[in-house]
């Protein structure tokens, strides 16, 4: 059974940084794709960033403007998120999600993926 799980999300202030970790595991996750996903209270689940098995394609969504960085450790199966010069509107629950592709086209609709974490909560305070 494949199983993410998440960790580093906490209470920080604006302008902030933090590191946001998803390990996945059971069973050989060559190919597999990695993405990071958010929802705030009341919205929709959204696109954050993503990236493919090798690590050299990457892909963020319009809003993170250079201050988030996706990247990944594949011998500990795992990917993180670094936030940077965080704000309040960056308060949302952190998803990571895993699918495997076979291109470097990377996915970025919630349905594209087929494994999900819990997800851990990042606020963020003025």
């Amino acid at each position: 059974q494949v199983q993410l799980v998440e960790s580093g999300g906490r209470l920080v202030q604006a302008g902030d940084s933090l590191n946001l970790s998803c390990a996945i595991s059971g069973r050989t996750f060559s190919g597999y794709a990695r993405a990071w996903f958010r929802q705030a209270p009341g919205k929709a689940r959204e696109f954050v960033a993503a990236i493919n098995w090798s690590g050299g394609v990457t892909s963020y969504a319009d809003f993170v403007k250079g201050r988030f960085t996706i990247f990944r450790d594949n011998a500990n199966n795992t990917v993180y998120l670094r936030l940077n010069s965080l704000t309040p509107e960056d308060t949302a629950v952190y998803y990571c999600a895993a699918k495997y592709i076979s291109g470097s086209n990377l996915p970025q609709l919630r349905y594209q993926y087929d494994h999900w974490g819990q997800g851990t909560q990042v606020t963020v305070s003025s």
